[in-house]
């Protein structure tokens, strides 16, 4: 009898322990003041939030990926970000918001595919029929592969990733895979001004 006693004071020692830190902790997330959480700064927080997987498997790339404007391949995702210790945001009045990354828009172009196709096929041109270039795919079937340098060059630039499929999309590679990012500069790329420049007038 005496064990079930001390076992039944254990639970409610137990439990008015548990409603002093839960009120200890409410009275802490008082204290905080929310901000606006897309202003944060690098080490402020975490993207994507480490306890949610935001990788699409069909895709490799983040869930929700769209299309870019200028160059469709460059899209963004909307992705679940976790702030630091003690701040609260304003658009969620938690820890968690949303915030947009920059991803790979794909549309189901395999890089492996189109690279076996290549490799085995590529004589008739089925690896340019697959990444939707018909013209260049039933030049190659008619001129064997154009003489097979054609898909020998076609090996080499699929590999690269300098031809990639037509719709301005990115091939879909595992997401630790061997991606490349194209650097590029237009109308909006300068140099800065070096030390060693001298004023021509």
């Amino acid at each position: 009898m005496s064990g079930s006693v001390m076992a039944c004071f254990l639970q409610i020692f137990l439990l008015l322990i548990m409603s002093c830190v839960d009120a200890s902790d409410e009275a802490k997330s008082d204290k905080f003041e929310a901000v606006d959480c897309s202003t944060l700064r690098l080490g402020q927080y975490i993207c994507p939030d480490p306890s949610i997987n935001p990788i699409d498997p069909d895709t490799q790339q983040y869930r929700g990926c769209t299309k870019g404007e200028k160059i469709p391949s460059e899209g963004e995702a909307e992705v679940q970000c976790i702030a630091a210790d003690g701040i609260i945001c304003k658009e969620t009045n938690s820890s968690t918001f949303k915030r947009k990354l920059p991803c790979k828009w794909t549309n189901g172009y395999s890089l492996e595919i189109a690279l076996l196709l290549s490799v085995f096929l590529g004589m008739f041109g089925l690896d340019r029929f697959y990444l939707g270039y018909p013209g260049v795919g039933l030049a190659k079937l008619c001129t064997l592969g154009f003489m097979f340098i054609g898909q020998l060059l076609d090996i080499i630039l699929i590999a690269a990733q300098v031809v990639g499929p037509s719709d301005g999309s990115a091939y879909v590679i595992p997401y630790f895979g061997a991606g490349v990012s194209v650097v590029r500069s237009d109308n909006e790329t300068y140099l800065l001004p070096q030390a060693d420049w001298h004023n021509i007038t």
